[in-house]
């Protein structure tokens, strides 16, 4: 069972693409540590506002899948730094 989101993202503080990469570096790399995920940044690459990010989970049971993705989602939430804005998850 694979389970995959796209969520974009708000910084409202960054200033720079450094800036930027100083907010998601040590999230992404938490989450991909923490929860044992697939997680990288797919668009806004050289926007220093935005970022869009994709996310995957390989379970053997979608509900351990689910749970997994909505972990991941709740501390991308906690994140003071940025705001989520559009999520999209499907089952591929």
């Amino acid at each position: 069972m694979i389970l995959s989101a796209e969520v974009e993202c708000i910084l409202y503080d960054g200033h720079s693409l450094k800036e930027k990469r100083s907010v998601l570096k040590p999230m992404v790399t938490r989450l991909r540590q923490r929860y044992n995920i697939s997680i990288a940044e797919l668009d806004h690459h050289d926007v220093w506002q935005r970022t869009k990010l994709g996310i995957a989970v390989v379970a053997n049971e979608q509900v351990h899948a689910e749970q997994v993705m909505q972990r991941v989602l709740a501390e991308i939430d906690e994140n003071t730094e940025l705001e989520r804005t559009i999520t999209n998850i499907e089952f591929v």
